[in-house]
């Protein structure tokens, strides 16, 4: 869904950016011009190593990019998929919006591409397109149960706590007792939120439909599920300490659970974050055994369990069984044929994210990727389509932390830069050109210029609340997309409205 703008998508504001600034006379008879397909860190990443490699530093390639997403506002990822709760994660967008306020790349909001733009259209303006546009939809798991009421992709869940533009303002909570299936730091992110107080979030930025959410749920008990054993778990050091942090929460864990063999124990020993999440998972189960636990809410940590069905009654969830592993001696499981079920009402898959199909661009449908090689997209017979390319979670799969994808772009753009000479070539290059392009079909786009609009809206909505303790808030998320263009588009906004 891609709702117009009901406000303005001209450049006028507090700054005018000069976008044709030269520091190196450029060989080139004009600017090579590059679109950039998704704003996230993947998109904004690909943009700025572009603009400092060493071809373009040294002035013998000059560069025009234009920088695209489908929302209003920029940031993608860290916007609307990082948990709320998350300062140091959140942090990367100030990373990110220094690249973009240096002023050399432009930002159009709200455009679609396959709806507001096409292929054609982007030959027509540009030289090489780059597409970033990640991977928003949940990996399917394919057990019994999976379709009752009470079953959600945890992508879903995610968007809704982060105010996602496109999705429905309210959220079913009204489990008491809640499963989240995986061991990643989404699964994490996901569970830490259910089992979180509610005023306890009013210092982030979470929208108020997503506080009154939260405040009304009745949950209990969330467990989460590893299939593997502790010293196989994909979270990150930091995100496991995180769960500590939550106020009248305990966390419970299996004695159990902790079996280990070879595998494991050299992971222990050779792996310093392994090593790290291993001895705090000790220290919480020695506390414990001595330390009575009083917390209105328990948050379970589980391994070595698959899941084998989710149980229904009148098409809801009522349940969920579990097999139990045991290692194989090399890190791997095998099942035991031992079924275990938990009484739950709402079950959150969070297993991986698994990336959209883009109009008249090659898919892979099993990886969830761009067809591609290193970043240069293929077609279907694997030949190279010139001019076209892919970055981030779109070219190599939903995996690895954000920080992969400084390397994963550098790759891209060396490619671009060797195939610099056989690109394809835009019969209309100049940038005004494409902003008359899109004004001419009634594409009513936000700009950088309305981004510092919203962010100012935004902070001033913070300093008109206040957070538990009844101080002011730093910033509240604006989700509806008519009220984000509005903002987008005042001269300057001091007050909420």
């Amino acid at each position: 869904m891609n709702t117009k703008l009901t406000a303005c998508s001209r450049r006028t504001g507090r700054r005018t950016v000069n976008f044709e600034r030269k520091i190196f006379v450029s060989e080139a008879a004009r600017p090579l011009r590059v679109a950039v397909i998704g704003a996230g860190p993947a998109g904004i990443y690909t943009a700025d190593i572009l603009t400092k490699s060493e071809e373009v530093r040294t002035g013998a390639v000059e560069v025009a990019i234009d920088i695209f997403d489908r929302y209003p506002a920029p940031f993608g990822l860290i916007r609307y998929g990082v948990a709320p709760d998350h300062p140091r994660i959140k942090g990367i967008i100030t990373a990110l919006h220094k690249v973009l306020d240096r002023g050399d790349i432009r930002f159009f909001g709200n455009v679609e591409y396959g709806k507001d733009l096409t292929l054609a259209d982007l030959r027509e303006h540009y030289d090489a397109i780059i597409f970033a546009t990640g991977a928003i939809f949940d990996a399917p798991l394919n057990i019994k149960g999976i379709d009752l009421d009470g079953s959600y992709g945890a992508a879903d869940f995610v968007s809704w706590y982060d105010g996602h533009p496109d999705y429905p303002r309210t959220w079913p909570l009204e489990a008491e007792q809640v499963a989240v299936l995986g061991n990643g730091n989404v699964a994490l992110d996901v569970s830490r939120i259910l089992s979180k107080h509610a005023d306890d979030l009013l210092v982030t930025e979470i929208p108020d439909n997503v506080y009154e959410g939260l405040k009304a749920s009745p949950v209990t008990d969330v467990h989460v599920f590893g299939r593997r054993g502790p010293a196989q778990m994909k979270f990150t050091p930091l995100e496991l300490r995180e769960l500590a942090h939550s106020r009248d929460v305990d966390i419970v864990l299996y004695e159990e659970d902790f079996q280990f063999d070879a595998a494991s124990e050299e992971a222990m020993e050779k792996n310093a974050q392994t090593k790290v999440m291993m001895k705090t998972l000790r220290g919480w189960l020695e506390d414990q055994k001595t330390n009575e636990q009083t917390a209105s809410r328990r948050l379970h940590l589980h391994f070595l369990q698959s899941p084998h069905e989710i149980l229904g009654e009148d098409g809801k969830v009522v349940g969920l069984r579990m097999e139990r592993n045991k290692l194989d001696g090399n890190g791997g499981i095998i099942g035991t044929g031992e079924y275990v079920d938990y009484p739950v009402q709402a079950v959150y898959r969070a297993i991986g994210y698994f990336g959209s199909e883009l109009p008249e661009i090659g898919y892979d449908d099993k990886r969830g990727v761009i067809t591609n090689v290193e970043g240069r997209v293929v077609d279907e017979n694997g030949e190279v389509v010139p001019g076209l390319y892919a970055s981030g979670w779109i070219k190599r799969g939903p995996v690895g932390l954000i920080g992969s994808t400084k390397s994963d772009a550098l790759e891209t753009i060396t490619h671009l830069l060797e195939d610099r000479e056989n690109l394809y070539t835009a019969p209309e290059p100049e940038a005004e050109a494409f902003s008359a392009y899109l004004d001419s079909k009634g594409i009513k786009y936000t700009t950088w210029e309305g981004w510092h609009r919203l962010d100012d809206h935004e902070k001033a909505l913070g300093a008109a609340s206040k957070d538990a303790a009844g101080e002011p808030r730093a910033r509240v998320k604006v989700v509806d997309r008519d009220e984000i263009g509005r903002a987008s588009c005042r001269e300057r906004v001091s007050s909420p409205v």
